[in-house]
């Protein structure tokens, strides 16, 4: 819980909540240091050197749409001829990187696989600018990886400014606003959620984003990142989704910017999901739920529809229709 203050402290209190003050951080942060006195601090984070699995390479290379869940919100996705990186998170901590040191939260496993390990990515898509989805030592990992071109990134509103110097392109895109890449067709929808990164610049924007093909052909697919409760999907429900990426996780007691895992079946149910991926749970210990509990609880709200739910296992590589 201790941990889950300072997180919300650092970056505020939830969607129209005001920005901390300087004195209520530095106070709950000492408290947490007393508590956590080697939990909080560490050098830069590292990215760990993991080799990809046999399966995942051979499962990834055979499939010409696909899914891979890395951890926490980060997503490898493989869809009407781009290779996408959500979120991408492979830092060992998250937060404030403060001469030379995290202040933040460690990991409570490493990624699958390394950063050297991945295809080559054409799009970093990123939905907010939390430390914990808008990572910046794995942005600047992903510039130095020999060998690839350097990816294009597509962002919210209003974080440009945050991204590394670098990339292909960086394309910042609102609410309602619709990009094509090659192929695919990216629509912002907005969720319910909020997106300051140090709880005093609350005009960043938040995203959540619809995938699919320009020509309406192929599986679409919805990457939620963060939201509470929220009908905004609903509309989607006409043709449905053919995959949907929501976090299930960070709920207690932050409901009022992450959605309970009943509500997210919900949600799936209301935009006629034919998939369900679960993210956002399980890495990092920003609540107070038990890292198990959220997967229970959603395989208990799919009940004898659970075999919409894709299995979270880290590394694995599912292949989508179309």
């Amino acid at each position: 819980m201790l941990i889950g203050k300072v997180k919300a402290k650092l970056v505020g209190n939830g969607a129209g909540a005001p920005p901390a003050k300087l004195a209520e951080v530095a106070l709950v942060a000492a408290r947490a240091a007393k508590r956590y006195p080697l939990g909080l601090l560490a050098r830069s984070p590292e990215h760990g050197a993991l080799q990809a699995k046999e399966e995942f390479t051979a499962g990834w290379s055979a499939s010409a749409h696909a899914v891979s869940w890395l951890g926490h919100c980060t997503v490898l996705l493989k869809v009407h001829g781009q290779t996408i990186l959500t979120d991408p998170v492979w830092s060992r901590r998250i937060g404030l990187s403060v001469a030379g040191r995290t202040i933040g939260i460690s990991r409570l496993h490493p990624p699958p696989v390394s950063i050297e390990a991945l295809p080559a990515i054409d799009l970093v898509l990123l939905s907010h600018a939390h430390f914990d989805h808008l990572d910046l030592p794995t942005l600047r990992h992903l510039l130095r990886v020999g060998g690839k071109a350097p990816p294009r990134v597509i962002t919210a509103a209003n974080t440009a400014g945050l991204i590394p110097k670098g990339f292909a392109q960086v394309d910042e895109l609102g609410w309602k606003k619709s990009i094509q890449v090659g192929d695919l067709l990216l629509r912002a929808i907005e969720p319910k959620h909020w997106g300051a990164r140090a709880g005093w610049d609350r005009h960043r924007g938040f995203n959540s984003y619809l995938l699919g093909h320009a020509g309406g052909d192929g599986p679409r697919v919805l990457f939620a990142g963060d939201t509470a409760m929220t009908g905004a999907y609903d509309h989607l429900g006409a043709n449905g989704v053919d995959l949907a990426i929501m976090g299930i996780g960070a709920y207690d007691p932050w409901v009022r910017a992450h959605a309970t895992p009943e509500q997210v079946w919900q949600m799936s149910a209301a935009m006629r999901a034919r998939r369900v991926l679960p993210v956002h749970f399980g890495t990092f210990k920003l609540s107070d739920e038990p890292p198990d509990e959220p997967m229970a609880r959603l395989l208990a709200a799919a009940g004898s529809d659970h075999p919409r739910i894709l299995g979270p296992a880290l590394g694995h590589v599912h292949q989508l229709p179309g």
